[in-house]
């Protein structure tokens, strides 16, 4: 947390650039606010500051009704750290606590669920139990809102285990019954059976690269591109679901259609996650926007984000099929791979048929559409996921990850840095031997040297995925796999493997 003084200050400008990294609680009224929010600023006595929505409502603050400090973009810390505490956070924002509870949560982590109860609460100012109610009542009220459930359903759906911990809760947080946040809320009306949500982002944000990005890797009949509509199949916890995507001004429009509504809450967080909108781009361009070398092509777009995943599994394979070879070869490798081994959807949506393939299909499968050495680097990893030997999920911890998957056949420094950058949204993940940065540093003054590149790169710590998005973005144009990155050296990642 930062001090007193500088939250205070934060407030006072009401700079919506501090909103999801504090929030501000009024001893005098009970209510927690954004920074950002337009009610009179406290009296310094009356305030105080918490690191989380969930630590404030935790101390029995309410959230405010004109604000909404529920509904800030999410704090780019959880996205930047790598430590117990930001690793616990992805896996709540996962449901991990509503489908294997705090124990689960404590054992994914390696801790006892009495001492991560310490470490969150010192770091978080709230529990596992306290963060897991949050999330809770956020995805309830965004039922509420936007869907015409009966509340009971709601209540399931949103991972309470009853009607009256539910309406606690509801009432606890928003000082408010559900049936008057559904009144209240500018409700929408659901569209073929759709969720519509508003998922907010820190402005700028440079939607046409990302969806640029989107439509050239897009696999036919798992990912669609419908005017400005992204659209995709995936699978979830309590079934598969379709995502549809829309830019628009502060926010991106989300429809999802879901076999089982208690996936809500982690299909909203893979769609952030997926477009990077809990990115900090003021924050980047300060650390990065000086720099000598990468400082003009930040400054000239500073809302440019590193484009994540919804599934980690999906990336690290589509990262191994997309090995020297172009976007559309690898495209049509994996269309074929998504129409043999995945899960048709029970009910298909446009051209989207089938989620991706599970871990289990895949490392069972006798013959994949690619050369012998890289269907048995892609079973290997399908094989590590599946029983669990590698884990790929939001809180995983990214040097055993990449540890892990080094010791795959055919896996060398380069796909196990992308993986970490576009899989695990690791923000240090620098993939130096990547032909495309080469070219681009090459053509800034940096000599095509490895110890050069690495000397460089080490300045931009802990922030190299974004520079290498930058310098990615700047490359002259060249040939670019399906992986999402020009290709890279046949020889150096050969060697590596």
């Amino acid at each position: 947390m930062p001090s007193f003084e500088q939250c205070y200050r934060a407030v006072e400008s009401r700079d919506p650039r501090f909103d999801g990294w504090i929030y501000i609680a009024v001893a005098s009224t009970g209510i927690y606010c954004r920074p950002s929010c337009p009610a009179t600023t406290p009296k310094r006595q009356n305030a105080r500051f918490f690191p989380t929505a969930a630590a404030a409502q935790d101390a029995g603050f309410r959230a405010c009704r004109r604000c909404r400090p529920d509904a800030v973009p999410g704090s780019p810390d959880w996205d930047l750290r790598a430590d117990v505490a930001a690793r616990a956070m992805r896996l709540v924002d996962d449901g991990l606590v509503e489908r294997e509870g705090v124990a689960g949560l404590a054992a994914r982590l390696g801790y006892t669920t009495r001492h991560l109860g310490r470490l969150l609460s010192a770091e978080l100012g709230a529990g596992p139990l306290a963060l897991a109610r949050a999330r809770r009542a956020h995805t309830a009220r965004l039922l509420l809102e936007t869907t015409d459930l009966p509340i009971t359903d709601v209540a399931f759906a949103a991972g309470f285990g009853s009607v009256r911990q539910f309406n606690d809760t509801i009432r606890a947080v928003f000082a408010a019954t559900p049936g008057d946040v559904r009144r209240a809320g500018r409700r929408q009306e659901p569209t073929n059976g759709a969720v519509t949500l508003r998922l907010p982002y820190r402005p700028p944000y440079d939607a046409e690269a990302g969806w640029r990005y989107l439509a050239d890797r897009l696999v036919p009949g798992l990912e669609e591109l419908d005017g400005a509509t992204y659209r995709r199949a995936v699978r979830l916890h309590h079934g598969t679901g379709v995502l549809s995507l829309t830019p628009a001004d502060g926010y991106v429009r989300c429809e999802l259609h879901l076999e089982d509504l208690r996936d809500l809450g982690p299909a909203a967080a893979r769609c952030r996650r997926l477009l990077h909108l809990d990115a900090d781009p003021a924050g980047i361009t300060d650390a990065l926007g000086e720099d000598p070398l990468i400082g003009p092509l930040v400054r000239a777009r500073p809302g440019l984000r590193v484009p994540g995943s919804v599934d980690a599994f999906e990336t690290a394979v589509r990262a191994v099929v997309g090995q020297q070879v172009s976007v559309a070869a690898a495209r049509t490798v994996v269309g074929r791979m998504v129409a043999t081994y995945a899960e048709p959807l029970p009910h298909p949506v446009g051209t989207l048929t089938h989620s991706f393939p599970a871990p289990g299909a895949l490392a069972e499968a006798g013959t994949l559409p690619m050369p012998t050495a890289r269907t048995r680097t892609v079973t290997a990893l399908a094989g590590a996921v599946a029983g669990g030997d590698l884990d790929l999920a939001p809180g995983a911890d990214r040097a055993e990850v990449e540890a892990g998957l080094l010791a795959l056949p055919g896996v060398g420094p380069w796909t196990a840095a992308y993986v970490a950058l576009r899989g695990l949204g690791d923000p240090d993940a620098f993939p130096g031997t990547d032909l495309g940065i080469r070219r681009s540093l090459v053509s800034l003054g940096v000599p095509d040297r490895p110890a050069e590149i690495a000397a460089v790169a080490d300045r931009w710590r802990p922030l190299r995925s974004y520079a290498a998005q930058h310098l990615w973005t700047a490359a002259p144009p060249l040939t670019r796999t399906a992986s999402g990155a020009t290709r890279p050296d046949a020889s150096t990642e050969g060697r590596a493997a």
